[in-house]
């Protein structure tokens, strides 16, 4: 992606926490004892959950707009 210029590579900002990761493996082995696939994953630690926002709207919410909606003709 950088060759094809793709991204920008810039310098963190002093006020950002960095995102820390690291690969992880595992040989899935099967009863002969013998390694049937080796697996790989991603994990990565460090995010902040503080600043992390999911809009959930409840149910009853969306009906009391749309009875209101609808009474006053919009």
């Amino acid at each position: 992606m950088y060759s094809n210029s793709m991204w920008e590579l810039v310098d963190l900002s002093k006020v950002i926490k960095p995102i820390w990761c690291k690969w992880t493996y595992k040989a899935k082995i099967n009863v002969d004892g013998k390694v049937e696939t080796y697996k790989a994953k991603l994990v990565a630690k460090g995010i902040d959950y503080k600043d992390t926002f999911s809009p959930i709207a409840m149910l009853k919410s969306i009906c009391i707009l749309l009875s209101i909606r609808t009474t006053l003709n919009y």
